[in-house]
């Protein structure tokens, strides 16, 4: 066991199915009096954690905070990303529409180990904009061994125009190694059609023919959207949220209706 799983866990509720829930146990307190090794350790145990009811953190202290956690991802607007629907965007990533499944840091040479979401304005019950986890170490768990085999064998090259903060040609093996629990995870970004996206996202499956890559991005699809895998978070003003992003892929549902949603995004090496 880990120095980190050693750390004491926030105790909260359990949430379907993953995911544990966080309320502030007193009026007044903020992000900063969780210590930051609890909130990491809980997040490593539970994947994500929501806290409720603490106050947000400014940017300077939200920084400051996840720093004593380690090195911040560093963009050319800074460590904080402002989640926002614009009316003319560049990339799918700040516009109404869905996000398709993919992790943070695959465009960068080390992935993160957490990000971290302050919502400084929430949704409207039933206004979609929902972000969707799925548990990509159980779909691996879960998956026959025919198939399991199958990924072992297979790296998906990624090219997109970097029309935002990231962007270029990428490959990656569609499985790894989860660096702390030693867990098996799959690594893996939906494809954009460009008919839909404003910044396609194109994938080559190495190695394999037409009719086989086809299917294997249908299997993981299918098996990654499962129910059964994945934590659907509906936004409200004040939530915090962590997510570990080594055993998970996240993405976001379509708005339906108001799209003055506001979070902020901070990402922990």
């Amino acid at each position: 066991m880990t120095d980190q799983r050693q750390q004491v866990l926030l105790e909260g509720v359990d949430l379907a199915p993953f995911g544990r829930l966080v309320t502030a146990p007193a009026a007044g307190q903020t992000l900063a009096d969780v210590p930051i090794d609890c909130l990491l350790a809980t997040t490593l145990s539970a994947k994500v954690l929501v806290l409720r009811g603490y106050e947000l953190l400014d940017a300077l202290a939200l920084e400051a905070y996840c720093r004593a956690a380690g090195e911040l991802v560093q963009w050319e607007f800074g460590t904080i990303l402002d989640l926002v629907v614009q009316e003319d965007p560049k990339n799918y990533l700040f516009d109404s529409g869905d996000v398709p499944f993919h992790w943070d840091g695959a465009w960068q040479d080390r992935a993160p180990r957490y990000f971290l979401f302050q919502c400084l304005r929430g949704c409207s019950p039933g206004a979609g904009g929902e972000t969707v986890f799925s548990d990509a170490t159980r779909v691996y768990r879960d998956a026959p061994e025919e198939l399991r085999d199958l990924w072992a064998h297979t790296s998906i090259t990624y090219r997109t125009d970097r029309l935002a903060h990231y962007g270029g040609t990428m490959t990656h093996p569609v499985l790894t190694i989860h660096p702390v629990t030693g867990e098996t995870t799959i690594r893996y970004a939906e494809p954009l059609d460009p008919a839909r996206y404003r910044n396609p996202l194109l994938l080559n499956v190495e190695g394999h023919p037409p009719e086989m890559a086809t299917h294997l991005m249908g299997e993981l699809s299918s098996r990654l959207h499962d129910p059964r895998y994945c934590y659907e978070h509906a936004w409200r003003t004040g939530d915090i949220v962590v997510a570990e992003n080594h055993a998970l892929l996240h993405g976001r549902n379509r708005f339906t209706g108001s799209t003055e949603r506001h979070m902020q995004r901070i990402q922990i090496l």
